[in-house]
């Protein structure tokens, strides 16, 4: 039941991540910061719904969560963050995706499909930072993160 739910919840955050760019409202820092923050949120529920079966993959997603959680409300709710990681912020992004693909891949080694979304996580990380390298256009960037949660809850839900 806690696979469905959590499967639910990435499909639910991934198209909502892939639906904020195209209202065009949110600022740049915004749209990261909620990115990172649904991933941040996905990290705390896989790591409290695995710490039955799978203590040390459940303390490196709790870990990740809340590191991503402090990183996704600075860029909300303080601009200045953002200035300040303008440089960096296409990269981190990048580079959280392929850390979450990392974890996923570690956590879900039995997994008939974790595998998968270990492997996306990290693809997925990598185009980000090839694209926000020459595109940088935060509603693209955004939708990356959006599939790579919608592709995690399909394959979570497939096992």
């Amino acid at each position: 039941m806690k696979n469905k739910i959590v499967s639910l919840l990435a499909i639910i955050l991934g198209i909502m991540i892939i639906s904020f760019p195209i209202l065009g409202v949110i600022t740049t820092s915004a749209i990261l910061g909620l990115s990172v923050l649904f991933i941040s949120i996905y990290a705390l529920i896989t790591g409290i719904a695995i710490i039955d079966y799978n203590t040390p993959g459940s303390v490196l997603d709790i870990a990740l969560g809340v590191i991503l959680l402090i990183i996704s409300i600075g860029l909300i709710f303080n601009p200045a963050l953002f200035g300040f990681l303008a440089e960096i912020t296409l990269y981190l992004a990048g580079i959280i995706l392929i850390i979450a693909g990392v974890v996923s891949l570690v956590n879900n080694r039995n997994s008939k499909y974790g595998f998968y979304i270990g492997i996306a996580g990290i693809i997925l990380g990598v185009c980000y930072i090839i694209i926000g390298t020459y595109i940088a256009n935060p509603i693209i960037l955004g939708t990356l993160i959006g599939i790579w949660l919608v592709i995690s809850g399909v394959m979570r839900s497939l096992n």
